[in-house]
């Protein structure tokens, strides 16, 4: 009697251990399918610079807009300005749609962007266009809450001169200033309008 129950109790706890193991198999993704993730993408917060027409602003001022932001500068020869020309045209696509979304340009070289030299380029891409800067380290501060990386990239053939190297992505973020989505640089602006209107 005691050995049937022996049995009984190591049948049960065989099949058991075999059914937990099949669903850790079913569960567990295989090699090259996608695995699905609930977290939230850790870009953007809060800012603190100064626009074009030399206002102290933060991410505050813009709540309850979606705020469309590049960082660059405006020395750049021509990633920005052609990011920004798309921008620009993907906000005309989306007619009065564009009205809920603020395009702003964060300069990565605050040593030559002043705000005056932010209001005269920024001015040539739309009136709604918002350039911000400020020092080294307000602007640094912003740069590493959106995860953007940039560097000063010397002359060699004309010392005092210098380029900025600097991520390519357009951030889009919601009315209450959390990530979106963001724009791969060589989207055309039909492509990001499509894209835009997803979430507006």
């Amino acid at each position: 009697m005691k050995v049937r129950l022996i049995s009984f109790i190591i049948a049960g706890f065989l099949i058991g251990a075999l059914g937990g193991a099949a669903v850790l198999i079913l569960n567990t993704p295989r090699q090259g399918q996608p695995v699905e993730s609930s977290g939230t993408a850790l870009i953007g917060g809060p800012f603190a610079l100064v626009d074009q027409n030399g206002k102290q602003v933060t991410d505050q001022d813009f709540r309850g807009r979606h705020m469309l932001v590049f960082f660059g500068f405006t020395h750049c020869p021509d990633i920005c300005p052609a990011e920004l020309q798309v921008m620009a045209q993907a906000l005309d696509q989306l007619g009065d749609k564009a009205k809920k979304v603020v395009p702003i340009f964060i300069s990565v070289d605050p040593e030559r962007d002043t705000p005056q030299a932010m209001k005269a380029y920024v001015e040539s891409f739309g009136p709604n266009f918002v350039g911000l800067t400020g020092s080294p380290e307000a602007v640094a501060a912003a740069a590493k809450a959106y995860r953007v990386s940039y560097s000063k990239i010397e002359n060699k053939a004309s010392p005092g001169d210098y380029s900025v190297d600097h991520s390519a992505l357009a951030y889009l973020m919601g009315a209450d200033g959390k990530y979106l989505t963001h724009f791969a640089y060589g989207m055309t602006p039909k492509e990001m309008a499509e894209k835009l209107k997803r979430f507006l």
